[in-house]
C-alpha cells in the first residue's frame, strides 16, 4: 500500500494485487480477497483522508505496551477452509513427538525467559526510520535475531585469529581450526550426535537437503523406487526431490493433510509406505501450520518397509530439545539463521553407518585423501562432504549459538514458547474475520500462525501493520502446495522466539485490529 495518493502516477492508491498461483482457481466462497481494490481519485477526499490516516494508524498504544498477560479462557477457533476445518475430537497432544519431553512451567525465578535474554539483542529496541514506531519482530520463522554473545564469536574470528582452517602448521590457523572443530563438537552435544563426525557443515538447510538428493539419492534411487513427502513441506524439501526423482526414474508421491488440519495425514500415510518406499522426507514442524510430526510412528512406519527417514528440522531445533539418537531418523536438517544463529551456514547431520555410503557431492579441497591424475580418493565424513574453504566464521558463531541456547536450556525454551504461543493463537482468534490454520494450542502446535483477514490480502495487511512498527511476513512461505491445498493466493503469518513478550503480541493483535477497521472504513466510504 503506498500513501499518499496523490503523489502516485496514476493518481491512486496502490494496494498489492492478488497473486494466483498456476494451478490454483480459487475457492468460490473467495471471489475476492481483497474488496477495495479500487482506485481512487486524486486529490479528492478520499485519498486525503487515506493519506493522512496513514501517518496515524496503528499506533501503539502506551497501555497496551504495558499490559499484562490477562486471564480468562480460549476463544473458539475461526472456522478455516474446509480442508482445515477443526472438527472431530481433538487429536492426542503431541508432547510424546518430540525426543524429549519440556516441563510444564517455566524455570526461574518469575522473571519471563524474554525479559531475561532480551538485553542481549539489542536490535529488539530499535525503532523504525520511516515511522519511528518501537519495533516488534514477530517474523522469527524466517530468521531470527542474534545474541550479541553470536556477534562477538563471529567478529571474533575476522579481528584475533583470521587463517584457513586444517593443514596450516602456523599459530593462527591452528587456533581456527581448532574453533571450527569445537563448532562441530558443539552442534553434535546440541543435538545429542553420537560423534561430531556426524555433523556436516552447509551453508543452509535447502544445501543439506541437495547434498542427500544428489548422493544418497542419485546413488540409491532406481525406476520403481518411491519417495514420499507430504503436501506442507517446505520447497526445500520437495523440489530436490522432484528433480532427483526425475534423473533417477523414482517416484514421487505426497500425503494430504489431518481432516483436522492439525498436520500431515497418518492414515493416508500408512496406506501409502511399502516395499517400493526408498525414502520419507518430511519437516518435523510446519513453518505454516505449526503442526508437529509424529516422528516415533513415521520411523516405526518406514523401518517396516526398510526406508530411510530425512527430517526437516529447521523448525523444531531452534525451539525444542531435539535428541536425534531418540529421533531414530537417518537425517536431519537445519539452519543457522533461525536458531540465533548467523547466516550462510546450516548443517547436515546423519548417521555415521549411512554418511559412510554416500559418495562425494562437490570434488575439490578438503574432501580428498589422496588425488591422481587420471582418480581420487575421498576422505571419510564429514570432511568427504565438505569441499573447498568452509563458512569458518559463520559455523564458529554457530557453536556459540548453540552455546547460548543451551545456557538458555531448551526445555525452558521449549516452555516459554508453548505459552507464548498460545497466547498468540488465543489473541489473534479475537479479531473478527481472522483465520488460523493449523491445529488448536490443545492438540500442540509451535509459537507461530499462520493467517488470512476475511477479504484482506495478506499483503496488505502485513504492509499495514508494518507502519505499527510489527514485522510479520505475507506470501506462500515456500509452501506452494499447501497454500494451493488450503485453497489460498497467500498468508501472512507471525511467528515468535525466546524474546517475544505478551506486550508485543498484544501490540500486534491491536495493530491488526485498526488494520482490519481502516480498510473496512475504506470499503465504506468508496
Amino acid at each position: 500500500l503506498t500513501f499518499p495518493a496523490a503523489s502516485s502516477p496514476q493518481g491512486s492508491v496502490c494496494v498489492t494485487p492478488t497473486p494466483v498461483l498456476p494451478g490454483f482457481s480459487g475457492n468460490p466462497s473467495r471471489k475476492a480477497l481483497v474488496s477495495s481494490r479500487r482506485l481512487v481519485e486524486p486529490n479528492s477526499p478520499m485519498a486525503s483522508s487515506m493519506a493522512a490516516a496513514a501517518g496515524t494508524l496503528l499506533t501503539a498504544q502506551a497501555a497496551t505496551a504495558q499490559r499484562g498477560k490477562p486471564g480468562g479462557s480460549a476463544r473458539g477457533s475461526c472456522a478455516p477452509p474446509h480442508r482445515a476445518a477443526r472438527s472431530g475430537p481433538p487429536r492426542r497432544a503431541s508432547t510424546a513427538l518430540r525426543a524429549v519431553n519440556a516441563p510444564a512451567g517455566v524455570a526461574g525465578t518469575g522473571v519471563s525467559l524474554a525479559e531475561e535474554v532480551r538485553k542481549d539483542f539489542p536490535i529488539l529496541e530499535m525503532r523504525i526510520p520511516d515511522s519511528g514506531k518501537q519495533l516488534v519482530y514477530l517474523d522469527n520463522a524466517a530468521s531470527s535475531q542474534t545474541p550479541t554473545q553470536v556477534i562477538d564469536a563471529h567478529e571474533a574470528f575476522h579481528r584475533q585469529y583470521k587463517a584457513n582452517v586444517h593443514r596450516g602448521v602456523h599459530y593462527l590457523s591452528g587456533k581456527a581450526t581448532d574453533k571450527y572443530e569445537a563448532a562441530r563438537q558443539k552442534i553434535a552435544t546440541f543435538i545429542n550426535a553420537a560423534t561430531d563426525r556426524e555433523i556436516v557443515f552447509t551453508r543452509n538447510a535447502s544445501e543439506a537437503v541437495n547434498l542427500v538428493a544428489y548422493t544418497w539419492g542419485t546413488a540409491n534411487l532406481k525406476p520403481g523406487d518411491e519417495v514420499i513427502v507430504s503436501v506442507l513441506e517446505h520447497h526445500s524439501n520437495l523440489v530436490p526431490w522432484q528433480m532427483v526423482c526425475k534423473q533417477t526414474g523414482a517416484t514421487l508421491r505426497h500425503v494430504g493433510l489431518a481432516k483436522d488440519g492439525n498436520g500431515i495425514d497418518m492414515d493416508e500415510l500408512r496406506s501409502m509406505v511399502n516395499a517400493k518406499t526408498a525414502l520419507v522426507a518430511l519437516a518435523h514442524v510446519s513453518n505454516v501450520l505449526g503442526s508437529e510430526l509424529d516422528v516415533p510412528a513415521v520411523v516405526a512406519l518406514s523401518r517396516q518397509h526398510g526406508a530411510k527417514v530425512l527430517l526437516d528440522a529447521c523448525q523444531s531445533v531452534p525451539h525444542m530439545p531435539v535428541d536425534v539418537q531418540a529421533l531414530g531418523v537417518d537425517w536431519i536438517v537445519a539452519s543457522g539463521h533461525k536458531m540465533c544463529g548467523p547466516t550462510g551456514i546450516g548443517f547436515l547431520w546423519g548417521r555415521m553407518d549411512v554418511l559412510q555410503t554416500m559418495p562425494p557431492w562437490m570434488g575439490g579441497g578438503e574432501m580428498i585423501q589422496d588425488v591422481y591424475m587420471d582418480h581420487s580418493t575421498y576422505a571419510e565424513p564429514p570432511s568427504r562432504f565438505e569441499a573447498g574453504t568452509p563458512a569458518i566464521a559463520e559455523a564458529i558463531a554457530l557453536g556459540a549459538a548453540c552455546d547460548y541456547l543451551t545456557k538458555v536450556g531448551m526445555d525452558r525454551v521449549h516452555a516459554y514458547e508453548t505459552e507464548i504461543g498460545t497466547y498468540l493463537y488465543e489473541r489473534l482468534s479475537e479479531v473478527e474475520g481472522v483465520t488460523v490454520y493449523g491445529p488448536t494450542p490443545e492438540q500442540g502446535r509451535a509459537g507461530l500462525c499462520a493467517f488470512n483477514v476475511e477479504g484482506l490480502h495478506a499483503n496488505d495487511v502485513c504492509t499495514l501493520l508494518d507502519q505499527a512498527g510489527v514485522a510479520t511476513r505475507s506470501g506462500h512461505h515456500c509452501t506452494q502446495p499447501l497454500h494451493r491445498y488450503l485453497e489460498i493466493g497467500a498468508s501472512a503469518r507471525a511467528s515468535l522466539y525466546i524474546y517475544n513478550t505478551t506486550a508485543e503480541v498484544d501490540v500486534f493483535v491491536e495493530s491488526l485490529k485498526d488494520t482490519v477497521a481502516f480498510f473496512r472504513e475504506i470499503n465504506e466510504g468508496v
